[in-house]
């Protein structure tokens, strides 16, 4: 077997194009979460409304003594007009709550010029409620409730993770209200002149005031989106490296790899290379349901992966009754033939263990390692890519494994993995030079257990 290789599941090519900055899987996941904050910013702005609504039903009798002053005695003609402007903002708001809502279930985007248009319109709710108010009471208006609503609109904005649409909304509001209070300046409220209602200069301080919050504003938005961006970028590169390796990588071995991303890149490398077999399983699983032979392979598997991980160790390819497992590939901590043979020897403890506590059937594992060098790196096409480790190494370990019916053993090692970590592991047994298929040169094999 010259090469050994795990599926790539998802799109290591997107993933490319993603990290340069690619409008495919995290602009699709930005637009679904403005959606989603644009529905929020929606549904607040329908409580409010809905508060003034109810405001605005409660019989002038029962309003406060001076209201029937304030609005020159017709405070019901102005409640009554500014029920009609709330209840058309409130179907307005309505119907804009329904589109995005419809927008989202069908995966499309909101077009952007309506982001504008629904900005500018909802932005100049306080000012139509302030020249509904000024046809019925005095120049202070322009000081009161309606007014006090832009930073409202303003700071709600954000949830459009958009830096211009908050800036236009703080631009729409302070320029609203700028005109609004120079028409005041002009007489046009009516009333004797009161320097913080009808100074022209308090107004254009105020217009000011509410452009810099909008670009405040915006500014928190970006911050939030860039946040949002890096979040959706950073998953997708976790979800990359994990569909390239499967569900049998460490945590820990995910964190290199999104550290080290030219891991994955084609590259000549030294590892190490564990071939695991179960003997006798052919007989096993002839006498035995698919499922009883599902549920044993997964008993031992369940342990050997924890170990393997534990050891900095990759499950690289499934066999079927055992498994091919790299160390040093696609991240070495430069103790690679040690970590191998430390797995190698807590496998087959641990088998012992789970057989002798009737966990599992009496069960006997072999297992062959070898060290060398070897072409490492994910290979392939947009459609499917697959992690690869090629090279003579791969071949000579599973020769190696197989060598243990020879030779009755249950670990065999080669010498250079030997030579590695014979300063650490005691116990090993030279079996001389031996001849492997398809290989000319005899090997130097120890066993190990």
């Amino acid at each position: 077997m010259a090469t050994n290789s795990m599926h790539l599941f998802g799109d290591t090519a997107r993933g490319e194009e993603l990290r340069r900055g690619g409008p495919t899987f995290v602009e699709d996941e930005l637009e679904r979460e403005t959606l989603c904050t644009e529905k929020l910013r929606v549904s607040v702005l329908l409580v409010v409304v809905g508060l003034g609504v109810a405001f605005s039903v409660v019989p002038v009798r029962y309003l406060p003594d001076g209201v029937e002053h304030a609005f020159r005695g017709d405070a019901a003609t102005f409640v009554h007009w500014r029920f009609v402007v709330l209840l058309a903002w409130a179907l307005y708001l309505f119907g804009e709550r329904a589109l995005l809502g419809r927008l989202n279930r069908r995966g499309r985007r909101l077009p952007r010029l309506y982001r504008y248009f629904t900005a500018f319109v909802e932005t100049s709710c306080p000012t139509a409620q302030i020249l509904v108010a000024a046809s019925y009471t005095d120049a202070e208006t322009i000081a009161t409730a309606p007014a006090i609503a832009y930073p409202l609109f303003i700071v709600l904005s954000a949830l459009r993770l958009n830096f211009r649409l908050c800036v236009f909304t703080g631009a729409v509001a302070a320029l609203e209200y700028v005109v609004v209070g120079l028409a005041y300046v002009d007489g046009a409220g009516g009333g004797a002149p009161d320097p913080l209602s009808l100074n022209g200069s308090v107004h254009v301080m105020r217009g000011v005031v509410l452009l810099w919050l909008g670009v405040l504003t915006g500014l928190v938005a970006l911050q939030i989106k860039k946040r949002l961006l890096h979040s959706f970028r950073l998953a997708e590169e976790r979800n990359n490296v994990l569909s390239t390796f499967g569900q049998h990588v460490s945590p820990a071995v995910v964190d290199k790899l999104l550290e080290k991303r030219e891991a994955l890149s084609g590259e000549r490398r030294n590892v190490c290379v564990m071939f695991l077999d179960i003997r006798n399983f052919t007989g096993f699983a002839e006498a035995r349901s698919p499922e009883e032979v599902v549920e044993y392979l997964e008993s031992l598997f369940d342990f050997m992966i924890e170990i393997v991980n534990r050891h900095h160790g990759i499950i690289n390819k499934f066999l079927g009754d055992g498994f091919m497992a790299v160390f040093g590939a696609p991240v070495s901590d430069g103790r690679d033939c040690h970590n191998a043979v430390a797995a190698a020897r807590e496998i087959l403890a641990r088998v012992e263990e789970v057989v002798a506590a009737g966990n599992v059937l009496p069960t006997f594992v072999r297992i062959g390692i070898h060290a060398g060098e070897a072409v490492t790196g994910s290979i392939g096409s947009q459609l499917r890519r697959e992690y690869t480790v090629i090279g003579d190494v791969v071949n000579l370990a599973s020769r190696i494994e197989q060598l243990n019916k020879r030779f009755g053993s249950q670990l065999l090692i080669s010498e250079t993995v030997w030579e590695a970590v014979c300063d650490d592991f005691d116990g090993a047994t030279p079996m001389g030079h031996v001849h492997v298929k398809g290989r000319e040169a005899p090997i130097a094999v120890y066993k190990a257990a």
